[in-house]
Protein backbone atom coordinates (compact mmCIF):
# COMPACT_ATOMS: atom_id res chain seq x y z
CA UNK A 1 0.00 0.00 0.00
CA UNK A 2 1.05 3.30 -0.62
CA UNK A 3 1.74 5.67 2.04
CA UNK A 4 3.85 8.42 1.07
CA UNK A 5 3.93 11.52 -1.71
CA UNK A 6 6.68 11.44 -4.50
CA UNK A 7 5.60 14.65 -6.26
CA UNK A 8 6.18 14.42 -10.45
CA UNK A 9 9.84 15.74 -11.47
CA UNK A 10 11.99 14.37 -8.20
CA UNK A 11 14.87 12.19 -9.07
CA UNK A 12 14.88 9.06 -6.56
CA UNK A 13 18.08 6.33 -7.24
CA UNK A 14 18.24 2.95 -7.20
CA UNK A 15 17.49 0.54 -4.02
CA UNK A 16 16.15 4.26 -1.65
CA UNK A 17 13.36 2.93 1.17
CA UNK A 18 10.96 5.28 1.55
CA UNK A 19 8.96 4.88 4.97
CA UNK A 20 5.19 5.79 5.59
CA UNK A 21 3.60 9.21 5.27
CA UNK A 22 6.78 10.91 3.73
CA UNK A 23 6.48 13.73 1.77
CA UNK A 24 9.03 14.10 -1.35
CA UNK A 25 8.57 17.23 -3.60
CA UNK A 26 9.35 17.60 -7.05
CA UNK A 27 12.67 19.22 -7.20
CA UNK A 28 14.58 16.78 -5.19
CA UNK A 29 17.04 14.46 -5.87
CA UNK A 30 18.11 11.40 -3.72
CA UNK A 31 20.86 9.35 -4.51
CA UNK A 32 21.07 5.37 -4.33
CA UNK A 33 20.81 3.22 -1.91
CA UNK A 34 19.34 6.05 0.74
CA UNK A 35 16.69 5.10 3.44
CA UNK A 36 14.25 7.24 4.84
CA UNK A 37 12.26 6.90 7.64
CA UNK A 38 8.47 7.95 8.59
CA UNK A 39 6.58 10.95 7.77
CA UNK A 40 10.16 13.02 7.03
CA UNK A 41 9.16 16.07 4.64
CA UNK A 42 12.13 16.50 1.91
CA UNK A 43 10.97 20.10 0.07
CA UNK A 44 12.14 21.37 -2.94
CA UNK A 45 15.96 22.33 -3.50
CA UNK A 46 17.32 19.54 -1.46
CA UNK A 47 20.05 17.37 -2.97
CA UNK A 48 20.44 14.02 -0.57
CA UNK A 49 23.17 11.87 -1.45
CA UNK A 50 23.68 8.10 -1.42
CA UNK A 51 23.67 5.61 1.22
CA UNK A 52 22.22 8.31 3.52
CA UNK A 53 19.77 7.59 6.38
CA UNK A 54 17.29 10.10 6.96
CA UNK A 55 15.21 9.19 10.36
CA UNK A 56 11.58 10.25 11.57
CA UNK A 57 10.48 13.61 11.71
CA UNK A 58 12.98 15.39 9.50
CA UNK A 59 12.62 17.96 7.89
CA UNK A 60 15.03 19.16 5.16
CA UNK A 61 15.50 22.19 2.94
CA UNK A 62 13.09 24.14 4.29
CA UNK A 63 12.10 28.13 4.07
CA UNK A 64 15.30 29.75 5.82
CA UNK A 65 14.20 31.61 8.89
CA UNK A 66 15.70 34.80 7.93
CA UNK A 67 14.02 37.98 6.67
CA UNK A 68 16.00 38.79 4.06
CA UNK A 69 15.32 35.49 2.48
CA UNK A 70 12.62 36.92 -0.94
CA UNK A 71 11.65 33.27 -2.16
CA UNK A 72 14.89 33.57 -3.93
CA UNK A 73 15.68 29.78 -5.92
CA UNK A 74 18.54 28.20 -3.37
CA UNK A 75 19.40 24.52 -2.37
CA UNK A 76 20.33 22.52 0.17
CA UNK A 77 23.03 19.33 -0.51
CA UNK A 78 23.67 16.78 1.76
CA UNK A 79 26.46 14.30 0.84
CA UNK A 80 27.37 10.63 0.52
CA UNK A 81 26.89 8.56 3.55
CA UNK A 82 25.33 10.79 6.35
CA UNK A 83 22.73 10.02 9.35
CA UNK A 84 20.32 12.11 10.06
CA UNK A 85 18.46 11.14 13.39
CA UNK A 86 14.58 12.41 14.33
CA UNK A 87 13.55 15.66 14.20
CA UNK A 88 16.29 17.73 12.70
CA UNK A 89 15.89 20.48 10.82
CA UNK A 90 18.20 22.01 8.18
CA UNK A 91 17.11 25.07 6.11
CA UNK A 92 18.52 25.98 2.28
CA UNK A 93 20.12 29.18 1.40
CA UNK A 94 19.40 32.24 0.84
CA UNK A 95 20.96 35.05 -1.44
CA UNK A 96 23.57 35.09 0.73
CA UNK A 97 24.99 32.31 -0.82
CA UNK A 98 22.67 29.94 -2.51
CA UNK A 99 22.87 26.65 -0.89
CA UNK A 100 23.36 25.20 3.13
CA UNK A 101 25.97 22.33 2.42
CA UNK A 102 26.19 19.00 4.55
CA UNK A 103 29.19 17.00 3.65
CA UNK A 104 30.06 13.43 3.71
CA UNK A 105 29.96 11.06 6.77
CA UNK A 106 28.37 13.28 8.96
CA UNK A 107 26.12 12.65 11.85
CA UNK A 108 23.43 14.99 12.88
CA UNK A 109 21.83 13.97 16.17
CA UNK A 110 17.77 14.37 16.87
CA UNK A 111 16.44 17.96 17.23
CA UNK A 112 19.46 19.52 15.99
CA UNK A 113 18.77 22.59 13.62
CA UNK A 114 20.63 23.58 10.80
CA UNK A 115 20.14 27.25 9.37
CA UNK A 116 20.25 28.88 6.54
CA UNK A 117 24.03 28.90 4.31
CA UNK A 118 25.74 26.87 6.66
CA UNK A 119 28.35 24.82 5.70
CA UNK A 120 29.45 21.30 7.57
CA UNK A 121 32.13 19.73 6.03
CA UNK A 122 33.18 15.63 6.60
CA UNK A 123 33.35 13.30 9.19
CA UNK A 124 31.73 15.67 11.85
CA UNK A 125 29.19 14.70 14.21
CA UNK A 126 26.51 17.24 15.70
CA UNK A 127 25.08 16.46 19.22
CA UNK A 128 21.58 16.24 20.37
CA UNK A 129 19.70 19.58 20.32
CA UNK A 130 22.29 21.26 18.72
CA UNK A 131 20.69 24.82 17.32
CA UNK A 132 23.15 26.28 14.22
CA UNK A 133 22.21 29.83 13.60
CA UNK A 134 22.93 30.78 9.77
CA UNK A 135 25.89 31.20 7.48
CA UNK A 136 28.27 28.97 10.03
CA UNK A 137 30.92 27.38 9.00
CA UNK A 138 32.26 24.26 10.41
CA UNK A 139 35.21 22.16 9.40
CA UNK A 140 35.89 18.43 8.93
CA UNK A 141 36.44 16.23 11.96
CA UNK A 142 34.59 18.39 14.13
CA UNK A 143 32.50 16.73 17.31
CA UNK A 144 29.64 19.30 18.61
CA UNK A 145 28.37 17.53 21.85
CA UNK A 146 24.45 18.41 22.75
CA UNK A 147 22.63 21.42 23.46
CA UNK A 148 25.26 24.02 22.26
CA UNK A 149 24.35 26.97 20.57
CA UNK A 150 26.41 28.62 17.58
CA UNK A 151 26.01 32.17 16.42
CA UNK A 152 25.78 33.16 13.52
CA UNK A 153 28.60 33.69 10.80
CA UNK A 154 30.64 31.89 13.36
CA UNK A 155 33.98 29.31 12.29
CA UNK A 156 34.38 26.47 13.81
CA UNK A 157 37.84 24.76 12.74
CA UNK A 158 38.81 21.25 11.79
CA UNK A 159 39.25 18.38 14.17
CA UNK A 160 37.76 20.77 17.22
CA UNK A 161 35.95 19.03 19.98
CA UNK A 162 32.90 21.47 21.77
CA UNK A 163 31.50 20.19 25.16
CA UNK A 164 28.43 19.85 25.85
CA UNK A 165 26.08 22.92 26.21
CA UNK A 166 28.14 25.46 25.04
CA UNK A 167 27.26 29.19 23.79
CA UNK A 168 29.45 29.87 20.75
CA UNK A 169 30.04 33.02 20.18
CA UNK A 170 33.32 33.34 19.10
CA UNK A 171 35.74 31.50 16.28
CA UNK A 172 37.13 28.32 17.41
CA UNK A 173 40.20 27.41 16.11
CA UNK A 174 41.29 23.86 14.47
CA UNK A 175 43.19 20.96 16.57
CA UNK A 176 41.68 22.39 20.22
CA UNK A 177 39.06 21.26 22.64
CA UNK A 178 36.81 24.28 23.63
CA UNK A 179 34.57 24.18 26.93
CA UNK A 180 33.97 25.75 30.39
CA UNK A 181 31.88 28.87 30.73
CA UNK A 182 32.41 31.66 29.29
CA UNK A 183 33.30 28.94 26.69
CA UNK A 184 37.34 28.97 26.27
CA UNK A 185 40.26 26.87 25.01
CA UNK A 186 40.53 24.18 27.19
CA UNK A 187 43.39 22.48 25.56
CA UNK A 188 44.66 20.10 22.67
CA UNK A 189 41.58 17.86 21.59
CA UNK A 190 44.02 15.19 21.50
CA UNK A 191 42.24 11.69 21.86
CA UNK A 192 40.27 12.89 18.56
CA UNK A 193 43.48 13.72 16.80
CA UNK A 194 45.32 10.31 18.09
CA UNK A 195 42.42 8.77 16.71
CA UNK A 196 43.07 10.25 13.29
CA UNK A 197 46.77 9.36 13.14
CA UNK A 198 48.34 12.34 14.28
CA UNK A 199 51.78 11.32 15.74
CA UNK A 200 53.11 12.79 19.09
CA UNK A 201 55.23 15.18 17.70
CA UNK A 202 52.49 16.56 15.74
CA UNK A 203 50.00 16.75 19.06
CA UNK A 204 53.30 18.14 21.20
CA UNK A 205 53.70 20.88 18.29
CA UNK A 206 49.86 22.13 18.61
CA UNK A 207 50.29 22.13 22.56
CA UNK A 208 53.57 24.24 22.48
CA UNK A 209 51.78 26.64 19.32
CA UNK A 210 48.10 26.90 21.32
CA UNK A 211 50.45 27.12 24.71
CA UNK A 212 51.67 30.66 23.30
CA UNK A 213 48.20 32.11 22.03
CA UNK A 214 46.09 31.36 24.68
CA UNK A 215 48.50 30.85 27.85
CA UNK A 216 51.36 33.14 28.03
CA UNK A 217 49.20 35.97 28.19
CA UNK A 218 50.59 37.35 24.92
CA UNK A 219 48.63 40.05 22.71
CA UNK A 220 47.22 37.83 19.92
CA UNK A 221 49.09 39.90 17.88
CA UNK A 222 51.98 39.46 19.32
CA UNK A 223 51.50 35.81 20.12
CA UNK A 224 50.74 35.43 16.30
CA UNK A 225 54.21 36.34 14.99
CA UNK A 226 56.00 34.80 17.22
CA UNK A 227 54.26 31.84 16.15
CA UNK A 228 55.27 32.58 12.82
CA UNK A 229 59.04 33.26 13.42
CA UNK A 230 60.13 30.52 16.75
CA UNK A 231 57.72 27.38 14.69
CA UNK A 232 59.38 25.38 11.75
CA UNK A 233 56.49 26.09 8.78
CA UNK A 234 54.00 23.11 8.74
CA UNK A 235 50.81 22.48 7.49
CA UNK A 236 49.11 22.76 11.28
CA UNK A 237 51.00 25.98 12.13
CA UNK A 238 50.20 27.57 8.76
CA UNK A 239 46.32 26.20 9.43
CA UNK A 240 46.85 27.94 12.82
CA UNK A 241 47.58 31.20 11.73
CA UNK A 242 45.57 32.01 8.57
CA UNK A 243 42.30 31.00 10.74
CA UNK A 244 43.26 33.27 13.54
CA UNK A 245 44.52 36.38 11.25
CA UNK A 246 41.24 35.76 8.85
CA UNK A 247 39.02 35.53 12.15
CA UNK A 248 36.33 38.71 12.11
CA UNK A 249 34.58 38.02 14.80
CA UNK A 250 38.07 37.01 16.86
CA UNK A 251 38.85 34.04 18.61
CA UNK A 252 37.80 32.72 21.91
CA UNK A 253 39.95 33.13 24.44
CA UNK A 254 42.01 30.92 26.88
CA UNK A 255 40.40 30.43 30.56
CA UNK A 256 40.85 33.00 32.70
CA UNK A 257 43.00 34.96 30.26
CA UNK A 258 43.00 38.60 30.12
CA UNK A 259 44.72 39.36 26.63
CA UNK A 260 43.12 40.74 23.72
CA UNK A 261 41.62 37.72 21.16
CA UNK A 262 40.93 40.80 18.74
CA UNK A 263 42.82 39.85 15.44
Amino acid sequence: MRNYIIKKGAIIGENVHIGNFTTIESDVTIGANTWIGNNVTILNGTRIGQNCKIHSNSVLGGIPQDLKYDNEYTILEIGNNTIIREFVTINKGTKSKYKTLIGNNNLIMSNAHIGHDCIIGNNSIIGFSVGIAGEVIIGDWVNISGLTAIHQFSLIGDHTMISGLSRVVKDIPPYITAGREPLSYAGINTVGLKRRGFQSDKIDELKMIYGMLFQQKKNIKIALNLIETQFEQTFERDEILKFVRDSKRGILKGFGSESENEV
